[in-house]
This record gives structure tokens, C-alpha cells and sequence, in this order.
């Protein structure tokens, strides 16, 4: 589907020694961001999913069109003080530094089977928050994906026991 075309790079950004992977390009195209998605939703035919978890902040983009699409919840994951709500927390390592990420405390019913989306799988610190958030709400993280993966950080890794898809792999 030629989606490669629709990332670019960014050098430098946010700091010297990194290439940013901007998918703005992408979201601007309605084709390719149909595509995209048509590719995401393939991967999680027949997984009866009932909610959709997105991280901050551009995996909300597709996160969201997934929750629609399945007919599922979306639950949003964000840095701290952002959730109106009771929350808890995960501490998780960047590539460039750490972060901290929350949930709702009643965002995941348990049991519920959940797709954890975000847009790069790069170190695997993030979605390992988000799934260590999830599971500690007794859902049950069906899967883990991403529009890409940086495959030379290893991310994959830190998400072992998990389902990982990715349609672009750099």
C-alpha cells in the first residue's frame, strides 16, 4: 500500500542523535490514513474487543478509529494531571529520557479484552506501561499495536508474553 511514503523523517527532533518518525504526512492523506486503518483492523479480525486503550497522544488518532470501527470502548492513557478523575500511574523509560503515564481507576472492567494502540513501537517503554496500567485493572491485553516499529531499539523485547503487530517496520 505504499504507506512508507506517507512517514517523514525529522532529524534531530527532539534532541541531537534522534529521527523523529512523523505520521502527520499520513493523517493529512485520507487514503492512506484508510489504509492504515484497514491494515489495523485486519490484524485484530475475530479478537472480540472490547476496549481500546491509546497512549498519549498520537496513538489517540487511530486508537480512536479502531474503538469505533470494533465497537469497542476507548480508554485514553495520558501523562500525569491530565485525567479529571482517580487515577494510577506507571513510571516508564523513553529512548531520550523517562516518563510517567495514567489511567482512570475505572477504565478497564476486568476481564475486559483489550488492543493497546500507539504509533511507534520504540524501546517498548510505553506500551509496557500502558500494559502494566491495563492488567492492573484486570483487563486482558489481546494485543499491542502500532502503525510502526523502530526495530533496532528492541522494543519488541519488553513486549514478549504480548501479540505485537506493526504494518511498517524500519
Amino acid at each position: 500500500m505504499g504507506l512508507e511514503q506517507y512517514i517523514r523523517d525529522i532529524q534531530d527532533y527532539p534532541k541531537p542523535g534522534i529521527v523523529f518518525k512523523d505520521i502527520t504526512p499520513l493523517l493529512a492523506n485520507p487514503q492512506a490514513m484508510q489504509d492504515c486503518l484497514k491494515l489495523l483492523l485486519n490484524s485484530l479480525k475475530d479478537k472480540n474487543i472490547d476496549v481500546v486503550v491509546g497512549a498519549e497522544s498520537r496513538g489517540f488518532f487511530f486508537a480512536t478509529l479502531l474503538a469505533y470501527e470494533l465497537k469497542a470502548g476507548f480508554v485514553p492513557v495520558r501523562k500525569p494531571n491530565k485525567l479529571p478523575f482517580t487515577t494510577f500511574s506507571a513510571e516508564y523509560e523513553l529512548e531520550y529520557g523517562t516518563d510517567t503515564l495514567e489511567i482512570h481507576t475505572d477504565a478497564i472492567t476486568p476481564g475486559d479484552r483489550v488492543v493497546v494502540h500507539d504509533d511507534v513501537l520504540a524501546t517498548g517503554g510505553t506500551a509496557a506501561a500502558v500494559c502494566k496500567l491495563v492488567e492492573k485493572l484486570g483487563g486482558e491485553i489481546v494485543q499491542c499495536n502500532f502503525l510502526m516499529e523502530l526495530s533496532f531499539l528492541n522494543g519488541r523485547k519488553k513486549l514478549s508474553k504480548y501479540d505485537v503487530f506493526a504494518p511498517l517496520i524500519y
